[in-house]
């Protein structure tokens, strides 16, 4: 072997032990990092159990895990749909004045009940159950309020119910004027049988006690 040949695997050999010794030193470097990785894990163990102090694992449970039931979506649009129905079922145009009894106090009964109805009812007969009071609504407020309370009412039972209306002292010109509209919406109502003005105990003028049928199984 001459000596150009000789020179040249010598160099050869270097740069094989130079990548060698690389590959050495990159294996320890990478072997000193996980060492120290796993020591800082062990202190934190160990520092976590000072602090806890000595703990028991927990005994397997036998209990089945059962997938919760689905919760049953709230019926948002039917009940905006009910609303507007209902809305528009109660017409502030419907003529109300000959369906009602104006003698000494105002009454109003369905086609076909006997009058010991309307009377049971002014003597206050019937118990008053529920009581829905309208002072300070506005009429689209008043309309909604007292349509959901009587049908709420029907849907449990109750049969007598007391509507507080005012008298309309503070209306423009001392007019009774959401009295007139709960006249006309009560009409309207397939849940009431009978109606009449309050006694001068529960409200007199200002009140009306409202008899409603009896809710269908």
């Amino acid at each position: 072997m001459n000596q150009g040949m000789r020179l040249t695997a010598w160099a050869d050999l270097q740069r094989v032990r130079e990548q060698l010794r690389a590959e050495a030193a990159a294996r320890a470097l990478e072997q000193a990092r996980a060492e120290a990785l796993r020591r800082q894990q062990q202190a934190e163990r160990e520092w976590f159990a000072r602090a806890v102090g000595p703990v028991r694992p927990l005994r397997p449970s036998q209990r089945a895990l059962l997938p919760s039931p689905p919760v049953d979506p709230l019926p948002v649009q039917t009940q905006r749909d009910e609303a507007e129905v209902m809305r528009e079922a109660l017409s502030d145009e419907f003529d109300v004045e000959t369906l009602l009894h104006t003698d000494d106090c105002l009454s109003y009964s369905r086609k076909g009940l006997g009058p010991d109805v309307v009377r049971k009812l002014r003597e206050g007969r019937w118990a008053i159950q529920r009581q829905l009071d309208l002072h300070g609504h506005r009429t689209d407020e008043a309309r909604d309020a007292l349509g959901d309370f009587i049908r709420t009412c029907h849907q449990h039972g109750i049969r007598c119910v007391r509507v507080v209306h005012g008298k309309g002292l503070g209306s423009p010109g001392r007019e009774p004027v959401l009295k007139r509209r709960v006249l006309r919406w009560l009409v309207q109502k397939r849940e009431v049988l009978a109606f009449v003005q309050a006694r001068p105990a529960e409200g007199g003028a200002g009140a009306l006690v409202v008899l409603l049928s009896a809710a269908q199984d």
